[in-house]
């Protein structure tokens, strides 16, 4: 089964129906039809809630949280192995410590990372990146 990691910039033009949006809502009928499985990091997450809240304020955070919730996306936690992997990738990279933890799931779950992040770009010969 196919295995796609979600940055937060792939859930917020979901949301915000952003030029490429319509790659991420395929995926999640995907996940629905259970062809892929769907991945985000709650550091990810939290990105998610953060910048709705800042550009639109609380409630509209708490929703898009709450539409998260109903879609075929697992959360994963942040345990002690996947916050030494973004570290080290930081480290590596440079990357913005949040995107590391996309990344670090990526590379765990030998799954695709789907983001319009184009700092991933310093990531890509470890994990496959499909740019949006």
């Amino acid at each position: 089964m196919r295995r796609a990691v979600l940055d937060a910039s792939a859930l917020i033009l979901l949301f915000e129906d952003g030029s490429g949006g319509e790659t991420v809502e395929r995926l999640v009928a995907e996940s629905l039809a259970r062809r892929t499985e769907l991945f985000i990091s709650v550091v990810n997450w939290g990105e998610v809630y953060y910048s709705t809240w800042k550009a639109y304020g609380p409630e509209a955070a708490r929703q898009t949280v709450a539409e998260i919730s109903q879609l075929p996306i697992q959360v994963v936690n942040a345990d002690s192995e996947l916050t030494k992997s973004s570290a080290e990738l930081r480290a590596q990279y440079g990357l913005p410590y949040a995107d590391c933890f996309a990344a670090a799931l990526s590379k765990k779950w030998n799954a695709e990372l789907v983001t319009s992040d184009r700092d991933f770009i310093k990531v890509s010969s470890e994990i496959e990146v499909h740019f949006l």
